[in-house]
């Protein structure tokens, strides 16, 4: 495949519904979307189920799905608690995050950044002797709704210690949605002078309707890893006014339309924006699931 598709409905997708989704459900939904040819799906959070009361069945659902030797399953993991859970439910891959604002952090994490970082540090290192792939998340690198504008060297230094750390995939987040193109440009850039293009991921969000002209500007400067979630499910708790993630379907479309490899089936995997949407009882916003509900009338 030329372009990776990293599916986060599940997890990022569903966190931030009023509508909880039956651990059945959940399960049924996975399989639907191992079946599209998506290489990694993420699956749950481990944190709490008092701060996500969404994804409370975070095990029940990873050890509930059907195992797929062509798809990775991830999993949030916030600390070594968490990363115990994970363990225990099958997780292939353990995902670690923090924020480049501090108020973020504090919101997002409780801690300050530099009390996170060791935390993170001990996830990452009793994932690798797992023998786990761990990805990175750093949110707020474009924009924060609390401080604003971030410095760009704020998120290399952080992307650098989560590499040192041994994190093998950083995620660049645009958690708010605000970035344009010519951001998403200068900070790839500057992060790409450290860590090597093969092992950075964007994670596009749409509410300002530039996450397809994002994702295209990283492609063109040689990202090849992209986070999506199916029918542009999503959003953050801690950012108002936060929409959700660039619709995977939609992502696909375009790079498809560009010939460009993903190996997932746009047409099932629109189906599964579909049944998603039946089960949240509410329409979202991704543009292919409205075109395919169109075509069925």
């Amino acid at each position: 495949m030329e372009v990776k598709i990293r599916e986060v409905g599940p997890r990022d997708g569903l966190q931030n519904e009023k509508e909880i989704v039956s651990t059945e459900a959940k399960i049924e939904w996975i399989n639907q979307l191992v079946n599209t040819g998506l290489p990694y799906i993420e699956l749950t959070s481990f944190v709490h189920a008092k701060w996500i009361p969404a994804l409370a069945d975070a095990s029940e659902v990873v050890k509930g799905v059907k195992r797929s030797p062509h798809v990775t399953f991830g999993a949030l993991v916030p600390n070594e608690y968490g990363l115990e859970r994970a363990l225990e439910a099958g997780i292939d891959e353990v995902a670690v995050f923090l924020s480049t604002s501090e108020t973020h952090n504090q919101k997002n994490i409780n801690k300050t950044i530099d009390k996170t970082l060791p935390v993170i540090k001990n996830v990452v290192t009793q994932a690798k002797a797992a023998k786990k792939t761990v990805r990175g998340y750093v949110s707020t690198v474009f924009g924060c709704p609390y401080e604003g504008t971030v410095n760009v060297d704020k998120v290399l230094s952080i992307s650098t210690a989560l590499m040192e750390m041994g994190v093998d995939e950083i995620s660049l987040g645009d958690t708010i949605g605000i970035a344009t193109p010519n951001q998403i440009e200068n900070t790839i850039r500057k992060v790409a002078t450290y860590i090597p293009l093969s092992r950075i991921a964007l994670h596009p969000h749409d509410t300002s309707g530039t996450a397809l002209a994002n994702v295209y500007a990283a492609y063109k400067l040689g990202v090849r890893a992209f986070d999506g979630s199916v029918g542009g499910l999503g959003g953050c708790p801690y950012a108002k006014g936060a929409s959700g993630n660039v619709a995977t379907e939609d992502m696909i479309y375009m790079f498809n339309g560009m010939n460009i490899d993903t190996q997932v089936d746009l047409e099932k995997m629109t189906e599964c924006a579909v049944w998603i949407q039946k089960k949240l009882k509410r329409p979202l916003p991704s543009h292919r699931l409205q075109v395919a509900l169109a075509e069925k009338k």
